[in-house]
């Protein structure tokens, strides 16, 4: 028997003592050994309910039990959590969690410590939800050179570009309707900026490449900008708008960003929709693999953490291989890389925008008194400098090769 203990009795920790003992026997059978919730540690009660006897208060009760093994890390943030899964570490039990705030910030380290004390510490579903991700990328992936990842992360900022995209509506309306369905929060900030699917990205390309990428190092730019207006522009090009966290090796370097994106339709990711996630990997030898699924959610993340726990009791002895280095991987700096931008100005005064921009396509989408346009590829740094030059400009979007 292996003994388990869930930091939070949350949406995810709670979905994780659901899967675990409704699903006690193909779970018991897949990880070859019988598993048992031994310990909850939550401040609440939850009286009259199956956890309401394996409830503890300190974490030092869970930390100082030689019989608890696996310990399911549900609480999300960084404090207390890194100072509760770092302890667990050290004291030799594996730790499994989908908290994407602390791989981010932490991974690497707690990796190593893990790895140290020949335990594991698991987070398939810190990225995708119950998409498994990470799993391939450290284990399936290892014969290529990772070119490209690039990941709809958020499924709060998918549904609300899904919904003004297919039914007109402006950013507001539909943020309100998120936050009332609940796939928004009251303060939606980490989902609308890009934050989220910041710390999402930054995982996948410290996997990828077996370096720290920086989450605070990475540019980020939100979905809150975009209106019903570039909707329209949108359609008339036949393409969709998407939020893109990326990790892609260019010429010069690496260039890791998050920022809306306009997809054509034979993009992998154009039809992904709704609350649902979706990640490219492009590697040199295998080509695009595709993975889509539910990005979020009670029982598909909780069942992401069951299947590390299985994981990790499958491995009590032996650290699973994960390489992922605490040295700093050096990113090209995102002014300098390449790409087409489509640009929202208004008036009619087109001399003024060839003379900044050159050769441009312009968009006619039917919109009074402003002028749509496609530039040719250029840097981020040329884009600035050309829009200086140019009155009125409303806003631009990234396209998507």
């Amino acid at each position: 028997m292996v003994n388990i203990a869930i930091l939070g009795y949350g949406t995810v920790g709670s979905g994780v003592f659901e899967i675990i003992n409704t699903n006690q026997e193909i779970v018991n059978f897949k990880a070859g050994k019988e598993l048992k919730i031994k310990y909850v540690l939550d401040l609440r009660d939850f009286p009259g309910t199956p956890v309401e006897n394996l409830l503890v208060r300190d974490m030092d009760t869970i930390v100082n039990d030689p019989e608890v093994e696996v310990v399911v890390e549900a609480m999300g943030g960084v404090e207390p959590a890194y100072t509760y899964v770092k302890s667990a570490l050290l004291a030799g039990k594996s730790v499994c969690t989908s908290n994407k705030e602390l791989v981010a910030k932490h991974g690497a380290e707690l990796i190593k410590i893990a790895k140290d004390h020949n335990r594991n510490f698991l987070f398939e579903a810190s990225v995708g939800g119950g998409i498994p991700i990470i799993r391939p990328l450290n284990q399936h992936i290892t014969a290529d050179r990772i070119c490209e990842i690039t990941g709809i992360l958020n499924g709060t900022t998918n549904y609300i570009l899904t919904k003004m995209d297919k039914e007109g509506l402006d950013f507001d309306t539909v943020l309100k309707e998120a936050q009332a369905l609940g796939y928004a929060e009251k303060d939606p900030t980490a989902d609308v900026e890009g934050f989220d699917a910041c710390r999402k990205i930054a995982i996948l390309a410290s996997l990828a490449n077996g370096k720290s990428v920086d989450f605070e190092d990475i540019y980020t730019e939100g979905i809150s900008k975009i209106s019903d207006t570039d909707f329209k522009y949108a359609e008339k090009m036949g393409r969709s708008i998407k939020l893109l966290g990326k990790c892609k090796l260019e010429d010069d370097g690496i260039v890791v960003s998050v920022s809306p994106r306009l997809l054509a339709p034979s993009h992998p990711l154009f039809h992904v929709s709704d609350v649902v996630n979706g990640v490219l990997i492009r590697g040199n030898v295998v080509g695009d693999l595709v993975f889509i699924g539910s990005g979020a959610g009670k029982l598909p993340t909780a069942s992401a953490v069951v299947s590390d726990v299985v994981d990790a009791v499958r491995h009590l002895n032996v650290p699973t291989t994960i390489q992922w280095e605490a040295e700093k991987l050096e990113v090209l700096d995102f002014s300098k890389s390449k790409k087409q931008f489509f640009v929202r100005v208004a008036g009619q005064n087109k001399e003024q925008i060839e003379n900044a921009f050159g050769e441009v396509t312009y968009v006619d989408a039917g919109i009074q008194d402003e002028l749509g346009f496609i530039t040719r590829s250029m840097s981020e740094n040329s884009y600035e400098d050309a829009a200086s030059k140019v009155e009125g400009v409303i806003t631009r979007i990234r396209i998507e090769a």
